[in-house]
């Protein structure tokens, strides 16, 4: 375990992440009745949101605890569709708004640019490749057939079937 593995898109993601988290609970609009918050206009962009954030919390411990990169790969292929799907959810909630919102507030813009953090930053670990954050792979070297033996296709090995 170690946080020296996280890399840029990683650290985007989890910033993304923390906003959306932050995001749920301030308020995001403000109507006639008070200030709402997304625990007040729940709904499915809400639902996507919460989903694009746990998948970019997966992303994150995934890269920092597995020793190989089939989890934080994985992680990341899943957090690019998730993450798409929130920014779409979020730019609804900033353009529709419920409950006969008057005005915005700083959690629908917040929820917005964590959305994009998200996305963006899992994009940015799928496409990051830099092999010197994981151990290297030390395979070893496969022994050489010897000279007109049976492996290196020498005519005259194989007797042909009687007709």
């Amino acid at each position: 375990m170690s946080l020296r593995r996280l890399r840029a898109g990683e650290l985007l993601a989890s910033v993304g992440a923390a906003c959306v988290i932050v995001s749920l609970f301030v308020p995001a609009y403000e109507s006639p009745t008070g200030r709402l918050d997304a625990w007040d206009t729940f709904g499915p962009g809400v639902a996507l949101l919460i989903i694009a954030a746990i998948t970019a919390l997966v992303l994150v411990v995934g890269s920092i605890a597995e020793r190989s990169t089939a989890v934080p790969v994985a992680a990341a292929v899943w957090s690019v569709p998730f993450g798409l799907a929130a920014v779409i959810a979020a730019l609804v909630r900033v353009l529709e708004r419920p409950d006969h919102a008057t005005s915005l507030a700083a959690g629908a813009w917040l929820a917005l640019a964590g959305a994009l953090a998200i996305l963006l930053g899992a994009w940015q670990s799928m496409r990051d490749e830099h092999s010197s954050l994981y151990e290297p792979a030390k395979p070893e070297p496969r022994p050489r057939p010897a000279p007109g033996g049976p492996e290196s296709g020498a005519a005259g090995t194989l007797e042909s079937p009687p007709s």
